[in-house]
C-alpha cells in the first residue's frame, strides 16, 4: 500500500472524527480510506465494500484492531507488514508501535494510535451502556 504521507496523515484525521476529511477522501481517489473509517464504527455496508471492492487488506487491518488473530496472521500471510503492525498497534501492542516508529514509519504508527483511541472509546462507551442496562 503507497500513499502519500498527507494522504496518511489525512485518513488519519478523518478517523479521528473529521467528517470534512473523510468526505475529502471519498470524493478524492480514496474511497476505501474513508469506508474503513466507517467500518471501524461497525458499518456493515462500508465492510461490505471492502471486501467487495479489492481492500481485504483493510478489512484485515479492521478485525485485527478488533483483537481478530486470523485478520493479523493474513496481513502477514500477505506482506502487509505495515498493517498487520497497525492492527497489532491499534489493539493496544505497544510494541507494535514501536516497530513501526523504529522503521521510521511515523504516518502509520500515527494511524494506530488514531485507531486505537478510536476502538478503546467503542468499547468504553459499549462497557458503560452494559452497566447501565444491569442497574
Amino acid at each position: 500500500m503507497e500513499y502519500p504521507a498527507k494522504v496518511l496523515l489525512a485518513w488519519g484525521e478523518a478517523i479521528s472524527g473529521n467528517e470534512e476529511i473523510r468526505d475529502w477522501l471519498m470524493a478524492n481517489k480514496y474511497p476505501e480510506l474513508a469506508l474503513t473509517c466507517h467500518a471501524l464504527y461497525h458499518v456493515e455496508s462500508a465492510r461490505s465494500w471492502l471486501l467487495a471492492n479489492g481492500q481485504p487488506h483493510l478489512m484485515a487491518l479492521v478485525r485485527g484492531s478488533e483483537g481478530d488473530a486470523r485478520a493479523v496472521e493474513w496481513l502477514d500471510k500477505f506482506g502487509y507488514n505495515y498493517l498487520k503492525d497497525v492492527a497489532l498497534g491499534a489493539d493496544n501492542d505497544d510494541e507494535a508501535v514501536k516497530r513501526l516508529l523504529q522503521l521510521d514509519q511515523r504516518e502509520w504508527a500515527g494511524i494506530a494510535l488514531k485507531i486505537r483511541a478510536v476502538k478503546n472509546q467503542i468499547e468504553a462507551d459499549n462497557n458503560d451502556m452494559h452497566r447501565i442496562s444491569r442497574t
